[in-house]
């Protein structure tokens, strides 16, 4: 399968009452250079949390947008792409059609599907919805980072096409197994068993295990 996209990048924002940004994201055409860390001219601000190899590009499915607008008509005008920072935006492929450690080809390069985005606080800040971030996370609307395999050159008329699929987890149930379920040690251990996940959630799902328990989100939820 194919599947069409358009491409944005972003540069670091200040914003006043909350911490700056780069989720302000403007559309790009043409050929475009990708790297290990990214598309050339994209930035993130906070790389702890933000980029780094294992979270390179940001994917969102452009069809959640009809979702949020519904659900907030009053801000409707806002649920547009790039709206969630997202790097790149498809129709026809959710969370539920794609499986972590999906490796897809794009242009010459190769990415590889890492893990579920994490929604953040600062989503509330940027949609003026105080619980933006949690109403993502409950909802399994979060959309899905990528590593790049292979560096290259890449076009906003090449469509995404995927070549290799490594695991039988998707995208969505990676999400309901750290955020909707209670604790799971058997599905924890599925979870880690999929190739390509991040190191941040092998990190995360490790910590459980030996732990017996789940950790707090609420601060990167609420900022609390």
């Amino acid at each position: 399968m194919h599947y069409p996209l358009n491409v944005y990048l972003g540069k670091v924002r200040e914003y006043e009452g909350s911490k700056p940004s780069a989720i302000a994201k403007y559309q790009v055409d043409g050929e475009l250079k990708l790297t290990e860390l990214g598309l050339e001219g994209d930035q993130q601000a906070e790389k702890v949390v933000h980029g780094g190899p294992d979270r390179a590009l940001c994917h969102y499915p452009r069809e959640h947008y009809i979702y949020w607008a519904r659900e907030f008509p009053e801000q409707a005008e806002l649920f547009t792409s790039p709206a969630y920072g997202e790097n790149l935006s498809t129709e026809g492929l959710t969370e539920k059609d794609v499986y972590i450690g999906d490796i897809f080809r794009w242009g010459d390069a190769l990415i590889q599907v890492t893990q579920p985005r994490s929604p953040c606080y600062k989503l509330n800040y940027h949609f003026g919805i105080h619980d933006m971030s949690s109403l993502m996370q409950e909802t399994g609307y979060c959309g899905w980072l990528y590593r790049v395999v292979l560096a290259g050159n890449v076009s906003t008329e090449s469509p995404l096409e995927l070549v290799s699929r490594l695991s039988d987890v998707t995208v969505a149930e990676a999400i309901a197994t750290a955020w909707h379920m209670p604790f799971d040690d058997e599905q924890y251990h599925r979870l880690l068993s999929a190739a390509g996940l991040s190191v941040s959630w092998t990190r995360t799902m490790q910590k459980r295990r030996i732990s017996g328990k789940i950790e707090d989100n609420s601060r990167r939820l609420f900022d609390k």
